[in-house]
């Protein structure tokens, strides 16, 4: 529907003029927003609303989706979907991309299929015009997209879910744990979390690059970052330049005094969070890395901090804040969220780590970390060479294979 809706709106905002052309962009916008709405924010948004009205006394008694529409689901990636879509009919209106007449190659730019359930996302002139090329077989793109493949499997199935070992029997039930356990399984979180996402990212960029599409890299090592703002330069980009130049510049940017900028960029990471999931854990998470970059930008912090405190310094401090707010989003409510946060806080709660697996398995998970910073920081770009590709391929997938947690760990976007 979004798709049949969008490629006809494309086409009259190209063919309209005047205040037509954002009368349709409106409606279209306004069509995507509410299918989204309808989906992923129907119960939050009745949940609440009756909590309001409780308040006064009155008695809403909120329905729920799955109430209302027995067997209705949330439909795989479709606030990636949504977002795509709305990318394409801004950018016509602009004049940044020319209306796509093919209703199957614009069907292919909302559907293709690596990136179709969590990114990244794309822009229309980045990937439109490419499906109108010839791709003919070459074995340079075949292998680097392998490659990215593999490495990406590694990242999730071999990191991010052994990982998941530690943080979710700990997450679980945080009432019992101590400081030193739920320290550890902060850390890990802000690792596993990053290997799932990029580690997904790694396999779309590799799938659309074993057949010659190049989509837009999604992460750039974000935990190297030496500030909140760089990391939010290196990680998820094409979901943070969505909301640079969609939400923060049409409300102003910093075109409007400092006040107004601080307060778009608040508004813009509000609604990041909340993209992220339907609870209010999300947009506390959305509200604390928007209240750090502008305290940030008002006291000029990041170049205070340049100035004053070694790189590696820099980079631990910015790790360590990342990973505080991690566990908003990770805790299974405010209230745990909230308490993790006041017992790492406390200090008479801190003592050594009661940590669900052994101490091998412990070691294990630390060298796998050391790992992949090291791959990150030395090798980012790296692809065996072609003599020694199919053998190292080979051992990579074996190691995929034989260390990889196969269960029922699902990719976290899937989650929400």
């Amino acid at each position: 529907m979004i798709i049949v809706f969008d490629y006809l709106a494309g086409i009259g905002i190209e063919r309209l003029s005047g205040s037509f052309r954002k009368v349709m962009l409106a409606v279209s916008i306004l069509f995507n927003v509410g299918f989204l709405s309808f989906f992923k924010y129907f119960d939050f948004l009745n949940t609440n609303i009756s909590g309001l009205l409780s308040i006064a006394g009155i008695d809403y008694g909120a329905a729920t989706m799955a109430g209302l529409y027995p067997g209705l689901a949330l439909p795989i990636g479709l606030s990636f979907h949504t977002f795509q879509s709305m990318s394409y009919t801004i950018e016509v209106y602009r004049g940044h991309q020319r209306a796509e007449r093919h209703f199957g190659i614009y069907a292919l730019y909302v559907l293709f299929y690596p990136q179709l359930v969590a990114g990244p996302i794309e822009r229309p002139q980045n990937v439109l015009w490419q499906f109108r090329q010839r791709m003919d077989f070459d074995w340079d793109n075949l292998r680097t997209g392998l490659w990215w493949m593999v490495w990406g499997m590694f990242k999730k199935v071999v990191i991010a879910d052994r990982l998941a070992l530690v943080t979710d029997p700990i997450f679980a039930n945080p009432e019992v744990q101590n400081a030193g356990s739920l320290a550890v399984a902060a850390v890990f979180y802000s690792i596993q979390i990053y290997c799932d996402f990029s580690g997904y990212s790694d396999i779309a960029l590799g799938a659309a690059r074993t057949m010659r599409f190049r989509l837009m890299i999604n992460f750039r090592s974000p935990y190297f970052a030496r500030s909140i703002a760089e990391f939010w330069q290196r990680w998820h980009i094409s979901l943070s330049t969505w909301f640079r130049d969609y939400v923060y510049i049409p409300m102003g940017g910093n075109r409007r005094g400092c006040f107004r900028a601080n307060m778009n960029l608040l508004v813009v990471f509000l609604l990041s969070g909340l993209w992220h999931g339907a609870d209010w854990k999300f947009v506390i998470w959305g509200a604390i890395h928007g209240c750090l970059l502008i305290t940030s930008r008002i006291g000029n912090v990041d170049k205070d901090y340049s100035k004053k405190l070694p790189g590696w310094l820099q980079t631990a401090l910015t790790f360590a804040v990342v990973t505080v707010a991690w566990i908003f989003f990770r805790a299974h409510n405010v209230g745990d969220a909230f308490m993790i946060v006041c017992k790492l806080a406390k200090l008479s709660s801190w003592d050594l780590p009661n940590l669900p697996i052994s101490d091998g398995e412990m070691g294990f998970c630390m060298l796998l970390i050391v790992l992949l910073f090291l791959k990150e920081h030395l090798l980012p770009d790296y692809v065996p060479a072609r003599r020694s590709f199919w053998p190292s391929l080979g051992v990579a997938t074996l190691l995929c294979y034989l260390w990889g947690v196969f269960g029922s760990n699902q990719f976290i976007y899937f989650q929400f």
